[in-house]
C-alpha cells in the first residue's frame, strides 16, 4: 500500500500545526491518540490546539493531566477546557458554534482532528458537524469511538501504529482516566481489540492500527 504523508519537510516549511477537538475528556485519547503520537515523531516541530468542550470536576483535571503527558512531545502546546453540558451539545447549538468560531479567529491549524459525522452520539455528531462549518480550508481526519451504539463504520485512511506507540496508547488511556475504569467498555481489550482490527485492513507491520475517515483531499 502506498504511504502518503503531511505536507513537505516540515524542516523546510516550519511546525505542523494541529487541531485536535474533542467531546469530552477521553475522546482523543481513545480515537486518535495514537495517531498523536505517531505523528509528534514523524512531523517534529509539532503544534498542537487541544480542545475538550465538556469535562467537569475531576473529568477537566483528567483531561488536562493526560493532554499534558500525551503532548510532550509537541514543540507548542495549547489546552481548552471547555463548560458545555455532557450529553446536550444540540441544545447548546449556538452557544457551541460561537464558541468554535472566536477559536477560530486565532486558530488556523493544517490539520484537524475531530469526531465522524455517523456518530451516534449526539455530542460526538454536533462537534463533528461544527468542525466542518467552522474550518473550511484544512486537511478534516474523523476519528472513531467504540461505544453501544454499535456504530463504527469502515475507515478509509489508516495510521499504522508500532507495537511501542499502540502499547502506550492504551497505558496512557488506563492510567489518566480513572473516572472511567469501573464502566465495562473501559477495557485495554476495547482499544486493543480495534487497533488489530483496523492493522489487519491496513496491513500493519506491527498488526495495530487507527482508523480515520478523509472525506475531502487534495492531491
Amino acid at each position: 500500500m502506498l504511504p502518503l504523508t503531511l505536507g513537505r519537510d516540515r524542516r523546510e516549511s516550519g511546525a505542523l500545526k494541529l487541531l485536535c477537538l474533542g467531546a469530552h475528556s477521553d475522546d482523543l485519547e481513545i480515537g486518535c491518540g495514537g495517531t498523536l503520537l505517531r505523528w509528534l515523531e514523524a512531523y517534529a516541530p509539532v503544534e498542537v490546539t487541544w480542545v475538550v468542550l465538556s469535562a467537569a470536576g475531576e473529568r477537566a483535571e483528567e483531561a488536562r493531566r493526560s493532554a499534558q503527558a500525551l503532548l510532550c512531545g509537541a514543540a507548542k502546546r495549547e489546552i481548552v477546557i471547555g463548560d458545555f453540558r455532557d450529553a446536550h451539545f444540540p441544545l447548546e447549538f449556538e452557544r457551541l458554534k460561537a464558541f468554535l468560531r472566536d477559536l477560530s479567529q486565532r486558530v488556523q491549524p493544517d490539520v484537524v482532528l475531530t469526531h465522524r459525522l455517523e456518530d451516534r452520539h449526539q455530542d460526538h455528531r454536533t462537534v463533528a458537524e461544527l468542525s466542518w462549518q467552522t474550518w473550511r480550508n484544512q486537511l478534516m481526519f474523523e476519528y472513531e469511538i467504540p461505544k453501544y451504539e454499535g456504530d463504527l463504520g469502515q475507515p478509509n485512511a489508516y495510521v499504522p501504529l508500532p507495537g511501542e506507540i499502540a502499547a502506550r496508547k492504551v497505558q496512557h488511556l488506563l492510567g489518566h482516566f480513572g473516572s472511567q475504569r469501573s464502566k465495562d467498555w473501559f477495557s485495554a481489550a476495547t482499544f486493543e481489540g480495534l487497533m488489530a482490527l483496523r492493522g489487519i485492513e491496513c496491513r500493519a507491520e506491527s498488526g495495530r492500527a487507527e482508523g480515520l475517515y478523509l472525506r475531502k483531499a487534495v492531491l
